[in-house]
């Protein structure tokens, strides 16, 4: 029985991955033995597997029971004889529509599947890159399959005859002789003849592959082994070698030729020569505190420290002899204080303002030049991360805001992902973001044409005042009434999600029940002894849902699942997609580029057995499945309950990563912001302090910790490399040398590898590190290459050559997903550096802080971003108890880092000393409230015993107490001045530094 899957039967081998997946972990798993699947073709071209069960049974009832599957990658007798350019791009179309209609699964020792959905949700989908979007049917007797679309949501039409045929039959026509079923001529090239891949008029520039030419599709199509089976490490790995959009070689013949003939390797780039016309124009600026207000604070501190050491020593020398067990308590809590306040001020003597400047940042990466002839983006890709857990505590009308600002953020289209993880594996989280996607395709250009602040649709609807101020077209107000009648039933949709999933799944289970009766009475069984149907959770196509059910099941439980993947929204087009002037729109999008950035759904597998390490595990799944399919060289992650404010912040995060000296970075922090809290802030919930105080300052040095949500990432530092370029303090007095971990590749041309980074990482322990996953690997240096800076001056020590990032992004392909339903499986983290050296770091409740306290020991920078309007906005605790509830988990994570390897007592030396004063604060501060307790006792203890911590009150103790006082007033009005907070925060601060200390 051999292989076509549009026949009788399927070949699989039990305990391998169909796909990518089998391809990746085979050889951990192994193959166990050969069965037999049976499979028959459906009407609409899908594919129904059988089991032998299900052969014994009733032929209608087997039918019933079972899930339709398509068996990924697509073997060589499933593929296109690609003869000619117009072919291969209309079946470049349909396996692009195919990724994005399909619900991937797979997981440990289970075949990756593709399930080819028809319908996502139950509303109605119109956006032509979301899943489930509606379209033409098959003009093929007894298929009703979809026809094949394009960017616009229009049918394509592979021959001159306007035929239709879906993406099946003609992949059938073209194994029977490349002949149209409707003119019953061969195909010829027809209105798509423009979108061959090979032809850069329209500035869709590909790169070919190093051995020269350019890449043979049917070579991937036809991989085969010696043994005549397909071989799916080749169809998946053959071209691991090249490195696609934006790689690390450069065509000869081609736009960067100028650039090859430069040898003298200035900018360490391969930039080329500069333009000495010119002037150089950075991207930021750093602006220390003004004079007058950061003397006087670095005097105080000093002053006051003195001060302490003098109170200190004669404290000591004067003992109180008639009570020196409440004179040795106090000593020993005021020792504490003062070691305690010495780490936490001595970080804070540099604290530094930084600006960006956008319009620079659009002219080096967004004007033509000659570099970029065509004005297409040359900044790098983005991939955000969203993660959320339990749809019961983290309401999905939320996290689909918070996607709905992501999707409507100021970034070029094509350069944007976003990533949703969904650990619960929740069936409403799932068809939440479908909902979301769906109305994604009136908000996001809704925002862009009439430039919305904030793009979050709830925040945005709920601002009192004027929404007409500053909005200068005339229709505004008609569009933005529409839209709000359609953000109100988007919330309706969105809030009866979870009784329209319990009303449907009810329905097919009693179907189910009636059917398993039916049967029953055929065969003549006993109805009283009728088996039990599982009660399962059904998708809007009438299929099970392979996450979690609402009645606990094996394999559906939230800690016992497949991993699923679903393209929500396709990758968009390279070029931009004007909305078409039509009176049945809705608005008027004609002068709007209506193009949504790709939106991916992940579910990671859970297995019994297996840690999942909650949050970071999650992340590591994500940072996997996005390096396979977008690998977005920088990354943003972000709280489901948080959501962008500024729709520039990311370009003023990038300038920072653009400019010079921007490859040393390893992450941008911005500041937390809260809404929804009382005007009081009486629990100090927002927490100014210690982010425009504490942060600011440590901005100065190392740069500020990770601490959460609203950072932005290097890829390249997250897998555990040092940076091309550090410093190092040694001796007594932490004396600065600096060291060149590693250099730019000899030629412009040189295939990089992961090796090429670090000196220790050979060939055979590079899987060891990162698993085994080709993909992955390949994808580690073109991460490294893309975030690099421009090479466009001298002192760019490690930059790109200008215009290398123009390249179009190439489609997704079936192999792609599968290899993604691979990575975030729940075995492939064994016997690998993931959470111990690559990715977040396991092992701690407060795993932010020691992911950011890694990186900066191995010599990584961080910078702090505050923009002038708020970056980012999310919910705090609003009760004392939630808000206590916070500061003892902060606290556990603290003592965790204390009593570890992470301990900053034992930092390299690569980590600046003031910045190790930091992070041994980090880890010692909790320590601070068993003293708190107890001298908060010794008023009291003193008016029961009749004694004080002095046995005499004289001049000197009380000139010391004096002194203390004043210098700790005037420390707290400079650090007001030059932090930029209220008054009335700090003292809210200082409230609540009592409470929480005495309390957790």
């Amino acid at each position: 029985m051999s292989a076509a899957p549009a026949k009788k039967g399927v070949r699989n081998s039990v305990g391998g991955g169909g796909g990518g997946a089998g391809s990746s972990a085979g050889g951990a798993r192994g193959s166990v033995g050969q069965s037999v699947k049976f499979a028959r073709r459906t009407s609409s071209g899908r594919y129904l597997s059988l089991s032998r069960e299900d052969i014994d049974m009733d032929g209608e009832l087997a039918a019933d029971y079972t899930n339709y599957t398509v068996h990924i990658p697509p073997t060589p007798d499933n593929q296109p004889m690609m003869d000619g350019a117009e072919p291969a791009s209309v079946a470049m179309k349909a396996e692009e529509q195919y990724v994005s209609n399909s619900l991937f699964t797979g997981g440990f020792n289970s075949v990756t599947r593709a399930h080819l959905m028809d319908k996502v949700i139950e509303s109605e989908v119109t956006h032509p890159q979301m899943a489930g979007a509606k379209g033409s049917r098959c003009a093929m007797p007894a298929c009703d399959g979809k026809v094949m679309r394009n960017e616009r949501g229009e049918d394509v039409d592979p021959c001159e005859c306007r035929f239709k045929i879906c993406r099946d039959c003609y992949l059938d026509a073209q194994k029977d002789g490349c002949i149209c079923p409707g003119c019953k001529e061969h195909y010829k090239i027809g209105e798509y003849a423009e979108d061959d891949p090979h032809d850069v008029s329209s500035g869709k520039l590909h790169l070919p592959a190093p051995g020269g030419g350019g890449l043979n599709t049917n070579k991937s199509l036809l991989a085969r082994n010696q043994n005549g089976e397909f071989d799916h490490n080749r169809w998946l790995f053959e071209s691991s070698g090249t490195y696609g959009y934006g790689n690390a070689f450069w065509p000869k013949g081609g736009m960067y030729d100028d650039d090859l003939d430069d040898g003298d390797g200035l900018g360490g780039g391969g930039g080329g020569a500069l333009p000495e016309q010119k002037p150089f124009k950075p991207l930021t600026r750093k602006m220390p505190m003004p004079t007058s207000i950061i003397s006087p604070y670095r005097i105080f501190i000093v002053i006051r420290m003195f001060v302490l050491i003098f109170y200190l020593t004669w404290r000591i020398r004067n003992p109180n002899m008639e009570a020196l067990w409440l004179w040795g308590m106090s000593i020993v809590c005021e020792l504490w204080f003062a070691f305690s306040w010495l780490l936490d001020m001595l970080p804070k003597v540099n604290p530094i303002n930084r600006s960006t400047d956008l319009a620079v940042l659009k002219e080096k990466f967004e004007t033509p030049s000659p570099s970029n002839p065509h004005g297409r983006s040359d900044l790098p890709g983005l991939d955000v991360f969203v993660s959320t857990a339990d749809p019961e505590k983290e309401p999905v009308l939320t996290t689909a805001n918070t996607i709905l600002s992501i999707l409507a953020v100021d970034y070029p289209v094509e350069k944007l992902a976003c990533y949703v993880s969904d650990d619960g594996g929740a069936l409403l989280t799932f068809e939440a973001m479908a909902e979301a996607a769906s109305f994604a395709n009136v908000w996001v250009p809704f925002c862009k044409k009439h430039d919305i602040e904030p793009r979050n649709p709830d925040s945005y609807f709920s601002i009192k005042g004027d929404p007409t101020k500053g909005k200068r077209r005339s229709d505004f107000v008609k569009d933005r009434r529409k839209v709000k009648r359609e953000y109100d039933e988007f919330k309706v949709r969105i809030n009866g999600l979870p009784d329209s999933i319990r009303r449907r799944s009810d329905a097919f289970n009693a179907r189910e029940d009636m059917k398993m009766l039916k049967h029953l009475r055929e065969t003549g069984a006993d109805p009283s002894e009728q088996p039990k149907v599982k009660k399962a959770t059904w998708m809007a196509d009438g299929t099970h849902w392979p996450g979690t059910w609402a009645a606990s099941a094996p394999d559906h439980a939230k800690g016992n699942h497949a991993g699923i993947l679903q393209v929500m929204l396709k990758p968009p087009s390279p070029d931009p997609l004007y909305g078409m002037h039509d009176e049945e729109q809705l608005i008027d999008f004609s002068d709007v580029d209506i193009r949504l950035p790709m939106l991916v759904y992940m579910s990671r597998e859970k297995r019994p057995g297996y840690d999942h390490n909650k949050k970071a595990g999650a992340m590591n799944a994500l940072v996997r499945c996005s390096a396979v399919m977008s690998n977005g060289p920088f990354i943003l992650n972000f709280d489901c309950d948080h959501y962008i404010n500024n729709a520039q912040a990311v370009r003023e995060a990038m300038c920072f990563m653009m400019d010079r000296g921007g490859e040393r970075i390893a992450y941008i922090q911005f500041p937390q912001r809260f809404e929804g809290i009382d005007p009081s802030d009486r629990y100090a919930n927002h927490n100014t302090v210690f982010f425009d105080g504490n942060m600011r300052a440590l901005d100065g040095l190392q740069g500020p910790m990770y601490v959460g949500t609203g950072c932005m990432f290097r890829r390249f530092a997250l897998y555990g490399f040092d940076p091309p370029r550090t410093a190092e303090y040694t001796g007594w007095l932490f004396t600065k040398k600096k060291v060149t971990l590693f250099k730019d590749p000899e030629s412009d041309t040189q295939s990089l590898k992961a090796e090429d980074f670090d000196a220790e990482l050979t060939g055979q322990l590079v899987p060891r590190r990162f698993g085994n996953s080709s993909p992955l690997m390949a994808s580690i240096p073109v991460a490294e290459f893309q975030a690099r800076p421009l090479a466009d001056h001298p002192a760019v020590l490690h930059g790109r050559p200008p215009g290398a990032l123009t390249v179009p992004r190439p489609p997704l392909d079936p192999p792609t997903v599968a290899e993604a339903v691979s990575v975030i499986s729940c075995w492939y983290e064994d016997k690998t550096e993931w959470g111990d050296r690559v990715g977040w770091i396991y092992g701690s409740v407060t795993e932010d802080v020691v992911t950011g306290y890694r990186m900066h020991n191995r010599g990584w920078r961080s910078v702090y971003c505050i923009t002038k309007r708020d970056a980012f906005l999310g919910t705090a605790p609003i009760n004392l108890t939630d808000r206590l509830h916070q500061v003892l988990r902060w606290a556990t994570g603290s003592v965790e880092i204390f009593f570890s390897r992470n301990n900053a007592f034992l930092a390299s030396r690569k980590l600046m000393f003031l910045q190790r004063v930091a992070y041994l604060n980090v880890g010692i501060y909790p320590f601070t409230s068993i003293f708190l307790l107890v001298y908060c006792f010794i008023p009291a203890l003193s008016l029961f015993s009749g004694f004080f911590i002095v046995q005499t009150l004289n001049v000197a103790f009380l000139f010391y107490l004096l002194t203390i006082t004043i210098t700790l007033i005037a420390l707290g009005v400079l650090e007001v001045k030059w932090s930029g907070i209220e008054l009335e925060d700090w003292w809210r601060n200082e409230q609540f530094w009592l409470i929480s200390g005495t309390h957790t």
